[in-house]
């Protein structure tokens, strides 16, 4: 386990490999991403979360809303090819493993990980 001093707290990193096509053009297979736990989510930040349907997997989305109740929705960037809060709704917030804040792998390609297309931003409401 990882462990980085974040705002003056001890945070868990996690390390995660993106597979699939669901957040491209921005992240694509074999992208390796570090996830800060604890930090505060912003609509627009891409996250680590356990996947509703199959817990033992990780989802790499971007948040698309956040309510203090229903939770947060998530989307992939490449709408065609994610399964995301359109299907299975929003996660609980205590679902989310991590905030993604650097893209290590592959070298050419590092550094923090691009913004959302701005069509994919939508409401809860």
């Amino acid at each position: 386990m990882l462990l980085l001093v974040a705002g003056g707290v001890w945070r868990r990193v996690l390390r995660i490999e993106v597979h699939g096509e669901s957040m491209a053009p921005g992240l694509r297979p074999g992208d390796r991403l570090v996830a800060v736990r604890g930090l505060p989510l912003r609509v627009g930040d891409v996250i680590a979360t356990g996947d509703p349907r199959h817990p033992a997997r990780t989802l790499v989305k971007r948040v698309v809303a956040l309510d203090p109740v229903r939770g947060v929705e998530l989307a992939g960037d490449n709408a065609g090819a994610s399964t995301d809060s359109r299907s299975f709704g929003p996660v609980p917030h205590h679902a989310v493993s991590g905030r993604v804040v650097w893209r290590y792998w592959p070298p050419e390609r590092r550094g923090r990980p691009g913004g959302p297309p701005r069509e994919r931003l939508w409401c809860s409401g």
